[in-house]
């Protein structure tokens, strides 16, 4: 069984996404043309915000939004020790420096405490991640940035549709999507959109992402080429509409997965924040002796996979940067990478499936020692509701 069949989108619009193809090709235009302006402006209306200028990935449109923002050498964004990689090489690729944090014991966002401490006068960004579809804790993060005068600027690139506190990810001042093919909104190639409420900002980012010019041959700023072409841009158009119903099936998909694993004591589910509603690009369960259940399951032939079994501080990309670091340092995130692991998920993935990864699963944690208790440094998979009752987190009422 694959991980996630990404050709399933396909299969389900295959007239739409066949007629959006073949509308770009008779045009002529594959270059910022009516599809590109088409989909910004639906996307940017789905995020609840104003402006939408969609680039060539999602590390481009992270380090665009840095630099349409002024951040360049010298200075320095605060950013998650446990992510992708491309949220650091983002910020690396502007000159400015990483400065990592941990998680807060959940997992679930960055620990206030650790970004309060992290800055310096160098300092000018805060970057949030959206991480596996669930939304960061932005209001506390937020009011940090305020009181030191910073730029927030979050990584949805895995959160298309989710929300915070009843609002949009995607609505903030400064918000970097992905259009990966395997995100929940996925191109047939990479993609990634700044989508902000910043009529400047905005401008700077169309500027910088089509090499400095508005007009042709008059170049205005050193910048790059990142633009994402017509065809993906109609494919995304296509898709666009899809996205709540597919995101439903994925929560769907999460819930049963909780009621069907959470009793099991070698393993920890994913929790959901009560003021977040996620939108399960993964779910991503966590075991101590991670690696030999991963193997078990893999011989039942259920695939899965591990996000992320590095965390960026200690890669080779930062052995000799000065964002590198020791293990041991960031010891949350060294734990995340040490114990997680994805399990199938996405939109298409039917009962038939999910029945295999669900019994894969119950047979390969057999015999493996339970997972530790929440002691504040564990993960908590239930809760008390004020009548007593004991629920998982990822069915709390918000």
């Amino acid at each position: 069984m694959p991980f996630l069949d990404a050709g399933a989108a396909y299969r389900e619009l295959r007239a739409d996404i066949d007629a959006a193809l073949q509308r770009v090709a008779a045009s002529g235009r594959y270059l910022l043309g009516a599809e590109l302006e088409g989909f910004e402006a639906e996307f940017a209306a789905y995020c609840d915000n104003d402006h939408c200028v969609a680039v060539g990935s999602g590390c481009d449109a992270l380090e665009l939004a840095l630099r349409a923002l002024g951040i360049g050498p010298g200075d320095e964004v605060v950013v998650p020790a446990h992510t992708f990689i491309g949220t650091w090489v983002a910020v690396s690729a502007t000159g400015a420096r990483p400065v990592a944090v941990d998680p807060t014991p959940d997992g679930l966002s960055m620990d206030t405490a650790q970004v309060e401490a992290a800055i310096t006068p160098r300092t000018r960004a805060v970057m949030p991640v959206h991480l596996y579809g669930h939304p960061a804790d932005l209001d506390p993060l937020s009011a940090i940035a305020e009181r030191h005068g910073l730029a927030v600027v979050e990584d949805a690139a895995q959160a298309h549709g989710a929300r915070y506190r009843g609002r949009r990810i995607g609505s903030g001042h400064v918000v970097a999507f992905s259009f990966y093919p395997g995100k929940n909104l996925g191109a047939m190639g990479d993609g990634g959109a700044v989508v902000t409420g910043d009529a400047a900002v905005a401008d700077r980012v169309r500027l910088l992402r089509n090499c400095g010019s508005r007009e042709k041959y008059r170049h205005e700023v050193q910048a790059t080429n990142s633009r994402l072409d017509e065809f993906q841009a109609a494919v995304l158009r296509a898709k666009l509409p899809r996205l709540e119903a597919w995101n439903a099936r994925r929560i769907r998909t999460a819930e049963r997965y909780t009621r069907s694993l959470g009793s099991l004591p070698q393993i920890a589910v994913p929790v959901t924040a009560p003021w977040a509603d996620p939108v399960w690009h993964l779910y991503v369960i966590r075991c101590a002796e991670r690696d030999e259940l991963r193997r078990r399951i893999e011989r039942a032939g259920v695939r899965t996979l591990i996000h992320y079994p590095v965390a960026p501080h200690r890669t080779p990309a930062y052995a000799d940067d000065p964002a590198g670091a020791p293990a041991g340092t960031h010891p949350r995130s060294e734990r995340l990478a040490a114990e997680s692991l994805s399990l199938p998920l996405g939109p298409h993935l039917g009962d038939e499936a999910f029945d295999a990864v669900v019994a894969a699963v119950r047979a390969a944690a057999v015999g493996l020692p339970a997972y530790p208790t929440p002691d504040g440094t564990g993960v908590r998979t239930e809760r008390t509701t004020p009548d007593g009752h004991r629920l998982p987190l990822s069915t709390e009422k918000r």
